[in-house]
This record gives structure tokens, C-alpha cells and sequence, in this order.
């Protein structure tokens, strides 16, 4: 089991801190730096840029320190017998800056550490070495993309894209109209996207109308009609088809299926 030793979430230092660690620190120290940073390891001196990030072996000498303020970083110290095996089958190397592409994932991951740490509880040791686990196996995935320059810099923006179309089953969008909301060519957008997610952005659409449908069919009492307008759907018949052939059942099975399990 990888055990988490201690962690800190958005950590604000208005003047600067310098941490100096000449024989390491005894443990996998994780951070995440959220401005520009310098970083020295081993004495090699490197100034990182913002949203980095770093997992420091634990006989690695180094230190970090603010290059501008205030000084805002999230970290965290684990230890584990299974560590260096995990990572080697993740590809994920040690003491190494590596670009965050997707910080929101970092900081979300460090936060739920902590308030899991801070509540306690029977199960808290097991369930902060999955948050541990998930976290690098994200960061590894994230790593195996083989994103382009571009694509890194676009990943932000489809992630968000993606959220609001979960987010507003509702409304009607167009590929068109979403690839010229990020500046993309048509088909370069769905190129992208579906390397990305492993789906098309219409499947996407679909399956985030459906999950709002199961979830209205399943906890309201509106009428199949209802749920298809507030899914964006203008026609019952058309919801009805697309319904039956993502979930495999009609919108009356579903919802009876969902009443005999309550």
C-alpha cells in the first residue's frame, strides 16, 4: 500500500520559502508548481514554468524555491514499497519538470487528498492510495497521448468544451459551431476530439443528453415528452429511437426498471 505521509493544497507564500533537501527528503515528494519556480536538482539550476509539475525521488538532493510572488504550489509526500515498480509501468520519471496539460486535474486530485486526510475514518488509508494511484496513472495517460504542441495547447480548451456539453444537455450545437468557438478547422476538431476521448463529439453530445435523461427518467416525475424537450430534443420520436439504441431500452423501461429496483 502506498501510504500518503502528508500533502498541501494551494499553499500561498507571499513573501517566498526556500526548501533545501541536500540528501533528499526520505520519501516521494510530489509538487506542483502553479507559477514560475526555481527548481535545482542534484545542483543542476532550472527556472520551471507555471502549472509544472515533479515527483522527487527519495535520495535526490534538491531545493526549490519562488522566481516570482507570491509563491503558490500544491504537494504532497508518500512512501510505499510498490512505488518505484508502479512507476516504472507507468513511464513516469523521477526528478524530471514535466508540463501540467491539465492542472485542474492536479489541484483536484491534491484537494480530495486532503479533505480525505483531514476527515479520517476506517477506510481513509485505502482510499488515499487509490486517489494516489489514480492520480499517476491520469498523469501517465495523460503523458501517452503523444500530444502535438498544438494539441497541448488546445486540451485545456476541449476539456472545458467537454464539461459545458455534459453540463447543458439542452442545448443544440453544431461541429461547426464548436470548432469555430475554439478557432479550429472542422475537421481538424474532430480529429482532435475523438484522439483525445476516444469518441466523436456527436457521440459525446448524445451521451451526455442520454446520462441527463436517465437521470430525470430515474429521480423526476416528468413525462417522456418533457425530458426529450429539456434534453434539446425537438421531436419525442427522435428521442425515443436515440434513446433505445445508446441505453438499449425505451425511456417507459428504463424508468420502470428504475421504479422495481427502488
Amino acid at each position: 500500500m502506498i501510504e500518503l505521509l502528508s500533502c498541501g493544497y494551494r499553499f500561498v507564500h507571499p513573501n517566498g520559502v526556500k526548501l533545501d533537501r541536500p540528501y533528499g527528503s526520505g520519501d516521494y515528494a510530489f509538487v506542483f508548481f502553479r507559477n514560475r519556480s526555481e527548481v535545482v536538482i542534484r545542483g543542476e539550476r532550472t527556472i520551471c514554468k507555471r502549472d509544472s509539475y515533479i515527483l522527487f525521488g527519495p535520495r535526490t538532493p534538491h531545493s526549490y524555491r519562488e522566481s516570482e510572488l507570491p509563491f503558490v504550489n500544491d504537494w504532497f509526500h508518500c512512501l510505499g514499497d510498490e512505488m518505484e515498480s508502479l512507476l516504472a509501468d507507468l513511464g513516469l520519471p523521477l526528478d524530471t519538470l514535466l508540463p501540467a496539460t491539465d492542472p485542474s486535474l492536479i489541484s483536484r486530485s491534491i484537494m480530495e487528498m486532503h479533505r480525505v486526510r483531514k476527515l479520517g475514518g476506517p477506510l481513509a488509508s485505502a482510499i488515499l492510495d487509490t486517489e494516489i494511484r489514480s492520480l499517476l496513472m491520469k498523469l501517465s495517460n495523460l503523458r501517452e497521448l503523444s500530444l502535438s504542441e498544438r494539441q497541448g495547447r488546445s486540451f485545456r480548451q476541449l476539456s472545458e468544451l467537454r464539461d459545458t456539453l455534459y453540463n447543458s444537455p439542452q442545448e443544440r450545437h453544431t461541429v461547426e459551431s464548436l470548432a469555430s468557438r475554439l478557432h479550429l478547422s472542422k475537421s481538424y476538431f474532430q480529429h482532435l476530439y475523438k484522439e483525445l476521448f476516444g469518441c466523436s463529439v456527436v457521440t459525446d453530445i448524445i451521451n451526455g443528453r442520454m446520462e441527463y435523461a436517465k437521470y430525470l427518467l430515474q429521480h423526476s416525475s416528468y413525462s417522456v415528452s418533457e425530458i426529450a424537450a429539456m434534453c434539446g430534443y425537438n421531436h419525442d420520436t427522435h428521442f425515443m429511437r436515440q434513446f433505445k439504441k445508446f441505453v438499449g431500452v425505451s425511456p417507459g423501461q428504463f424508468r420502470a426498471g428504475a421504479l422495481r429496483r427502488e
